[in-house]
């Protein structure tokens, strides 16, 4: 009966000739626990920021809500909910939702289809598609204080040497004061110019990458079956396919509306333009004012947090935002 005899590699206890070589095990911490450490390691510098920043402030707020905190942020009176009440009585605090509702029934659907037209263009050019790109999106970049400061002292100025003024007199027209009345509430045009100047580029970004990933097997099958290349392929094809994209942009728009402040409060006179003050002034000025209110602020605050919760999920629900694509 034959034997076989153990090579000398075998012997010596290593790997015999052929065999794949043994991994080596990766130096560090290794296992499930090493793990959960690296995840933390990452992650706990954003979560020690979101909480310090973030949470800490709402909850703090919420405190203030439900005290008397004029003039101080330690506050020992209890109020309940009578900053709240008060808050949803304040004529002003009323007046500003008003002006947001205004301001975003203006603003997000221009807002929309200009950026959707802007990346249409851009994204039709078979040359110099970066540069134009890079074109409309560079406002994006700018300060909006120094764009409300330049739409306020050089374009809109109401003196005869305003651009916008120069402009009227070359067609015989008389000099407007854009800002001085709100009758007629030529502001609105100066605000909402300014708005659609710095944002459109980004969302025509958005819009445009949208597109990009539209494949073009669709507008090929669409030729076939007699479709006509313009509206009909944009209507029944472009269109459909950026429904995601259109859910995200109108609720990203309506949060930047509920959220607007600087163009408003720069080029209004820093606020004491009340017929256009939108709710961020109205608290900041209860805030800093000369009263120091933090209670009623801080509840002024929450109840535009919640009404911007109520309407995005209201919007989402509605436009379908979440929902799979339906087959």
């Amino acid at each position: 009966m034959a034997t076989t005899t153990p090579t000398h590699s075998a012997v010596k206890g290593q790997a015999p000739r052929g065999a794949a070589p043994a991994r080596r095990r990766p130096r560090g911490l290794g296992g499930s626990r090493g793990r959960a450490l690296n995840f933390w390691l990452f992650t706990g510098p954003f979560l020690i920021g979101l909480i310090v920043f973030v949470y800490v402030p709402i909850g703090w707020s919420l405190w203030l809500s439900l005290h008397n905190a004029q003039g101080t942020v330690t506050p020992s009176e209890f109020v309940g909910l009578g900053n709240y009440a008060d808050m949803l009585g304040d004529g002003d605090f009323v007046d500003s939702l008003v002006n947001f509702t205004v301001f975003a029934a203006i603003i997000v659907p221009i807002t929309y289809a200009l950026s959707l037209t802007l990346a249409l263009l851009v994204h039709r050019l078979r040359f110099m598609k970066a540069f134009f790109r890079s074109v409309f999106f560079l406002p994006t970049a700018c300060s909006f204080v120094v764009a409300s400061l330049v739409w306020k002292m050089s374009l809109f100025n109401g003196l005869r040497y305003g651009m916008m003024n120069t402009v009227l007199g070359w067609f015989g027209i008389d000099s407007v004061a854009w800002l001085a009345s709100p009758h007629p509430p030529w502001y609105w045009l100066v605000i909402c110019s300014a708005r659609l100047w710095l944002q459109c580029g980004f969302y025509m970004i958005l819009f445009l990458a949208a597109l990009q990933n539209i494949p073009r097997e669709l507008y090929e099958a669409a030729a076939v079956d007699g479709a006509r290349p313009g509206w009909q392929t944009f209507r029944h094809i472009t269109l459909p396919q950026l429904r995601a994209t259109s859910v995200a942009v109108v609720l990203l728009l309506l949060i930047a509306a509920y959220q607007a402040f600087d163009e408003f409060y720069n080029i209004l006179d820093e606020g004491r333009a009340t017929w256009g003050r939108p709710p961020l002034v109205d608290l900041y000025l209860q805030a800093l004012g000369a009263n120091q209110d933090y209670g009623h602020a801080s509840a002024g605050a929450l109840i535009l947090a919640l009404l911007i919760a109520l309407v995005t999920l209201a919007q989402g629900r509605f436009l379908g935002f979440g929902r799979g694509d339906e087959k």
